[in-house]
């Protein structure tokens, strides 16, 4: 039976071609967003040209070049892991292997300084042989034994995949297995050895306007993808939609459950009971957080009434699980956690017996374990250092083994290990690959526009002199709850605080670093708070005497890079340099670009006219004027990103230099949204990025 989603047959989606939304007469540059154009990759080409002559000619690109990839390459780094019943996981790149290896290795070898790894697949060999840019992209496993996986794989880099049936035993694709060749966005979830239920593109009208999957398929063995069962459809409005396994920690399926994405931040979510799917009454910013002890776990973003009582924004709410599958809209709520003042969880893990929620305090890391015994749930922290910031790197669901993270700015990343029994004890540090001597942690915080009150780090030589003319690299995200910690500066350390920088990360609302308020008071129409905030460091920054506008750079990626472009087009007089990296930058088209429709619940919908007047506002692309004067930004981007698109830096770069700015653009032509496939390529990217700051920010130099 397929379940096909109630809407009002008047309501009317505003044309793309709205009043207000720029089109070909208004916008000379349109041909850009096309990304594999000849048109527009001969633009690129010539533009990598004339930014390459100008950053790889400089004497300390080979060095800087050299000194990212030692450190990508790099023998000693931590091999994080995943548990799985034969063995621990690692996907592991380096100079031999810039596409990488999945490999395993027992707990016992792990703990050594030389595991012996067993790898089980070679993704370079892979690509070799079928004379594709393979990009490993993961793998969904059947439960328990996790052995029959679906893996995962892009070709250069993208965000849609292909998928392949493989058996870990055997270490060999199955001959005559599950093979999805179409490359998609969406997933599989195995529901036994011969049958998977399928959210991908089957073709016209099973993409939304966000162009992700919104139906569900049963796919049986032997059959055509085409011709499976459809179970769930959602709408072509949603963002996303489809159906799903609710599993506990044996593996063992609980329910059949499906979502709704109806923005980004908001979801519908039902259970299939009684052959019918039956919309749950919870909050649309609430979900399924897990199965513990019995019990079934939902986390809400908002404050939650329902039964005469009111659950905190934050919270995390248990059922029992089977009074759930009787009656999901009447079984019982008790209250398992709420967030303390200036307290927010940051990701979860379940074990076999045991709920791991990572905490942020005040921006410091905690990590607290949850245990539901005799009707009661009980907490307590887990024992490891304080003021930093800890993850929760791998758990296990067979056992109550788990892994954890302690890092910051300046001391290599630790591994914790625990069998759940006893304190985690270290089993893995990452090798210093910079000399901290004489550098030093300070926070502080700027006063915002509001009056708002916002924190940042900075990290800095030791008795720096407050007189301004250190060379300052100010980053932040602020959005979509995302938050921005402390974590060690591998490459920023050797390639910029070595060389006397200083380095300054800010919390700024629209992120997630105080919990879901911080994040809602700084979206739509009040967006404009996250880049008053960065503005607001930059000024503290300048006003403390760290630094001064012409030794002040800025650099952000995705959401960061329209904060970066909002801010040197707001306030060009501010900053020496901007890099603008995988950026949102046409904000009038954003949501006909790339992904760009799913964000609509982050910014607004610039086809309705009063949303439209939000976004018109600070626009980065809208706001470049031909008599400003501005810090030569360093736009790039990578052709394969199918999530933000290169289209953004490529049009903001054209239309610099049509009004006779002065900037630089480079599109990496293999790598995905996060930019190089391959650590010589990510290395390249921080060289060129590292020569553009120094020659901007620390160089003698006059003019533009």
């Amino acid at each position: 039976m397929t379940f096909t989603a109630v809407t009002d047959a008047n309501a009317q989606n505003p044309a793309d071609t709205a009043p207000g939304v720029p089109g070909p007469a208004e916008d000379p540059f349109i041909w850009l967003e096309e990304a594999r154009s000849e048109e527009a990759l001969d633009w690129v080409r010539a533009e990598n040209e004339r930014t390459l002559a100008a950053l790889e000619s400089d004497p300390r690109f080979e060095a800087l070049k050299a000194e990212a990839l030692a450190i990508f390459d790099s023998e000693d780094r931590i091999p994080f892991v995943s548990f799985r019943p034969d063995g621990l996981y690692n996907f592991w790149q380096d100079k031999q292997n810039p596409k990488g290896l999945l490999r395993r290795t027992t707990l016992e070898s792990y703990r050594s300084n030389n595991p012996e790894w067993e790898t089980v697949l070679d993704i370079d060999a892979l690509a070799a042989e079928e004379g594709r840019e393979w990009v490993y992209k993961g793998s969904t496993c059947l439960p328990p034994a996790l052995n029959k996986c679906m893996i995962a794989l892009s070709d250069g880099g993208e965000d849609a995949t292909v998928m392949r049936e493989f058996d870990t035993s055997t270490k060999r694709f199955v001959e005559d297995g599950f093979v999805i060749d179409e490359k998609s966005q969406g997933g599989v979830s195995w529901i036994d050895e011969d049958t998977l239920l399928v959210n991908r593109d089957f073709g016209e009208g099973t993409l939304t306007e966000s162009e992700y999957p919104f139906t569900s398929r049963v796919w049986k063995r032997g059959t055509p993808l085409l011709e499976a069962e459809e179970i769930f459809r959602g709408e072509p409005s949603d963002v996303w939609a489809g159906a799903s396994l609710l599993r506990d920690a044996a593996g063992t399926v609980q329910a059949r459950t499906a979502f709704r994405g109806v923005s980004f931040h908001e979801s519908l979510h039902y259970v299939w009971k009684d052959g019918e799917w039956i919309e749950l009454d919870i909050p649309k910013k609430a979900s399924p957080y897990g199965i513990v002890d019995g019990q079934l776990l939902f986390s809400t973003d908002v404050e939650w009434e329902t039964d005469g009582q009111t659950f905190p924004a934050d919270s995390l709410v248990a059922v029992d699980l089977e009074e759930w599958k009787a009656d999901p809209n009447g079984a019982a709520k008790t209250l398992v956690w709420a967030p303390g003042e200036r307290q927010t969880k940051q990701g979860g893990s379940i074990t076999a017996n045991a709920l791991y929620v990572g905490l942020l305090d005040n921006v410091v890391g905690k990590v607290l374990r949850f245990d539901y015994a005799d009707g009661e749930w009980t907490s307590e922290e887990v024992a490891l250092p304080d003021n930093a910031t800890v993850g929760i790197a791998a758990s296990s669901k067979e056992t109550d083994e788990v892994m954890f993270t302690v890092t910051d700015f300046l001391n290599p990343t630790t591994l914790y290990y625990s069998d759940g029994t006893g304190a985690p004890a270290v089993i893995k540090t990452s090798p210093a690959y910079f000399d901290q001597a004489g550098m030093e942690v300070e926070q502080h915080e700027a006063t915002s526009k509001d009056g708002t009150k916002i924190p940042y780090f900075i990290v800095k030589p030791r008795g720096m002199e407050l007189e301004g003319s250190t060379a300052t690299l100010l980053t932040g995200y602020g959005g979509f709850q995302i938050a921005r910690l402390p974590s060690y500066l591998g490459t920023t350390g050797k390639l910029w605080l070595e060389r006397g920088g200083a380095y300054v990360l800010a919390n700024l609302r629209g992120g997630g670093e105080f919990g879901p308020g911080w994040h809602q008071g700084a979206i739509r129409e009040n967006k404009q708070r996250t880049w008053d905030d960065f503005i607001a460091v930059a000024e503290d920054l300048v006003e403390r005497g760290f630094t001064s506008p012409e030794h002040l750079g800025i650099q952000g990626g995705s959401q960061g890079g329209l904060l970066v472009g909002t801010a040197f087009t707001q306030r060009p007089d501010l900053f020496g340099a901007a890099i603008v990296q995988i950026p949102l930058f046409d904000m009038l088209r954003f949501h006909l670009i790339g992904r760009g429709a799913s964000w609509i619940g982050e910014y607004g919908d610039p086809r309705i006219p009063e949303q439209r007047a939000w976004i018109e506002d600070y626009s980065p692309y809208q706001m470049i004027r031909e008599d400003e004067d501005y810090p030569a930004p360093f736009l790039w981007a990578s052709t394969a990103d199918d999530r933000t698109h290169p289209a953004h830096a490529r049009k903001g770069a054209a239309k610099l230099k049509a009004q006779g700015h002065d900037y630089y653009y480079f599109e990496d032509i293999t790598g995905g949204h996060s930019g190089g496939v391959d650590n010589e390529q990510r290395a390249k990217l921080q060289a060129l990025q590292h020569v553009y700051l120094m020659q901007r920010l620390m160089d003698d130099r006059t003019g533009g």
